[in-house]
Formats: C-alpha cells, sequence, structure tokens
C-alpha cells in the first residue's frame, strides 16, 4: 500500500471496509513522519518485545518524508472487549480465541478441541463477529457456499450446541449460555466474555504508534514486535475468503505490513540498519509495489555505507513502476534518489 495523503478528518463511514482502510491509510503516513526526525539514540539499547521498554527520547532524525499523525482509534465493532493480558482460570474464565492463523480456543488456559471443519469455521465467522449477531441464514450461506442440502440447519445447531459444550465446560444444564448466545434468529459471541488475539494485535499497532508520538521509538518497538509475534499464518486461514470474514482478513493483512514497516522504520530510526536491512530486502521482494517499504530499504542501505544499492533498489523500483503500472514512482521516492545523489547531510543519522 503506498503511503498516500488522507484528509486528517476524514468523510463520515459510508461502509465499514472503507473506514478501516482509510485509517490503515493515515497510520502508515505517520510512520513517515516520525522517522522524519532525528531520534539521538544509543543503538546499543535496542530491545527485544520481552525486555522492559525503556524511556522515551525526543529528538528528529531526517531522511524520510514527514507525514500526519492519526488520532488513535480503537478496534471497530468491538466494545467491552478486554486488551488480552491472559487467560483466565477455572469455572467462568475468559475464552481466549487465536484466529491469526489457524483458530484455535483456550478455556481456563487449557486448548480445547473446536470440531471438525465445518464446525469451526461457524465458530470462526462468528469470532470475526464479535459483539455483532451473526443470523442463521448468514451462517448456512456462508458454511455450505450457497447450496444447503435440507439438514443444513439441523446441522448447524447441533455445531452450536457443541460449542457450547466446549467453551462452557462448567455451565449447568438448561441455563442459558454467556458466551456464545443466541440473538434473535442468529448467535452472538459475548464480547465481554472472550478475548481474541487480532484486537490485541490492534492494540499493540495502536500503542506503538502512540509512543512514536510521544517520540519514545524503544517503546514503539516493544508494541511492534509484541503485535508482529502473535500471527502463526494468514488470519481467520479457515474462512478468510468468505464474504462475511474478507474484509476483516484483509484489514488485519494490510495492518500487519504497516506495522512491519513501522518496525523497520524505527529499526532505521535508532541506528540498527543492519537488521532493517535483511527485512526490508524481504519485505520488498514479497511486496515490491508498496513504495513506503522501497524508501525504508534505499535508506537503510545508504545508512549502512551502501550508497550504489540504494540507488539500485530505487531506480529498479522505478522501471517496475513504469513497466507494471505505467507510472512514475512517488515524489518521496524522487525526492530520496536526489538527496543520496548529492549525499544530502540530512540522511545522515546523527
Amino acid at each position: 500500500m503506498s503511503a498516500a495523503r488522507t484528509d486528517g478528518d476524514g468523510s463520515r463511514r459510508i461502509a465499514e471496509l472503507e473506514y478501516e482502510v482509510r485509517e490503515l491509510k493515515r497510520a502508515n503516513e505517520t510512520l513517515k513522519q516520525y522517522v522524519s526526525r532525528a531520534l539521538d539514540l544509543d543503538t546499543a539499547s535496542h530491545r527485544r518485545p520481552d525486555d522492559r521498554a525503556p524511556d522515551s527520547v525526543a529528538r528528529a532524525a531526517p531522511g524520510l518524508t514527514a507525514r500526519a499523525a492519526p488520532e488513535p482509534t480503537d478496534p471497530p465493532r468491538r466494545p467491552g472487549l478486554g486488551t488480552g493480558t491472559g487467560l483466565g482460570t477455572g469455572p467462568g474464565a475468559v475464552v481466549e480465541f487465536r484466529v491469526l492463523g489457524p483458530v484455535e480456543a483456550a478455556v481456563g488456559g487449557r486448548w480445547v478441541d473446536l470440531g471438525a471443519p465445518k464446525q469451526r469455521a461457524a465458530l470462526v465467522l462468528l469470532v470475526s463477529q464479535v459483539g455483532q449477531p451473526v443470523s442463521v441464514d448468514v451462517l448456512v450461506e456462508a458454511l455450505w457456499d450457497g447450496r444447503p442440502p435440507q439438514s443444513a440447519i439441523t446441522s448447524l445447531h447441533a455445531y452450536i450446541a457443541n460449542l457450547r459444550r466446549a467453551l462452557e465446560p462448567h455451565r449447568a444444564p438448561r441455563t442459558p449460555s454467556t458466551v456464545l448466545c443466541t440473538r434473535g434468529r442468529g448467535y452472538l459471541l459475548n464480547s465481554r466474555a472472550v478475548e481474541v488475539d487480532a484486537h490485541r494485535f490492534w492494540t499493540n499497532a495502536t500503542a506503538g504508534w502512540q509512543a512514536l508520538d510521544r517520540g519514545d521509538p524503544r517503546r514503539a518497538l516493544y508494541a511492534f514486535e509484541a503485535g508482529l509475534a502473535l500471527w502463526r499464518g494468514e488470519a481467520y486461514a479457515e474462512v478468510a475468503a468468505a464474504p462475511l470474514v474478507a474484509p476483516e482478513a484483509v484489514r488485519l493483512e494490510e495492518l500487519r505490513l504497516s506495522v512491519i514497516e513501522g518496525r523497520c522504520a524505527t529499526l532505521i530510526a535508532v541506528g540498527n540498519h543492519e537488521m532493517a536491512v535483511p527485512e526490508l530486502v524481504a519485505f520488498t521482494q514479497a511486496h515490491p509495489l508498496r513504495e513506503y517499504g522501497c524508501e525504508l530499504l534505499s535508506l537503510a542501505l545508504y545508512r549502512a555505507g551502501r550508497q550504489a544499492d540504494a540507488l539500485s533498489v530505487l531506480r529498479a523500483h522505478q522501471k517496475r513502476m513504469v513497466e507494471e503500472l505505467g507510472i512514475s514512482s512517488s515524489p518521496a521516492l524522487q525526492h530520496l534518489e536526489l538527496e543520496i545523489l548529492r549525499q544530502a547531510p540530512e540522511l545522515e543519522h546523527s
């Protein structure tokens, strides 16, 4: 995703997906603003996610285009959800779902068997809409690809009953479910009773950008790396292409890519070019049209003393854009090429 400018206020949400894509673009713009300032940091003090985050520092570092900061936002459609501090224990414990990869669920600290593929798929559909009811008709349509057998509703009811037993093993017979609830002619996962790794990822991403906002890049690294560590594969892997889930899966993937870019931008800002370069090489090979990744790689190479390689990256990207899309590189990349050619002092990490 190129780092396009967006209106800070933005228009009102026309559709939820449009709103989420707009927020992702604004978040991507933030990354460039904060790396555009110098950060006078000791690179030896860089910490991994399991270290305690250090105190903030606030100097600016040159080299990248300034961008407007987004206002912090909460994950959409997730009222009342916790921040995912851990699993509960015993009866009534929080149910934790992991959907950043194959779906998994834990109750009271123990992973539970979610059953056959269609039963698991029904759960994934509900997890993607935590706090929102999903009608029986929508579930049947998704599970059987629009061609349900006559026994579809009976099978769905059986799946729900099995899932309720797995998610609330201590619920007394004939008492209402407090986790997977009935709502009209549909079902709902109670947002107060569940935690989802996708929501924790959003929380960590937001914390990373807020740390950059405070001029604290090492705390931003802490948050970005903690969020990326939650990923185990494709989000909502079982039903990522289902119409009900696809917008959420796309949103999470775009956010993941932006967080990877944010982490690499922060590594460059703190002077850790050697770590940033190989990660950005792999990233730009996998996502060759993401201009911000190309910009970061070129800057990291230049600061690592590899001016010719930095120019080669920019020129190869320009050629690809012309041949594949018939357009030129962004003004930011064109400006960076000129700055590298003249060895602008502003590009050096101070």
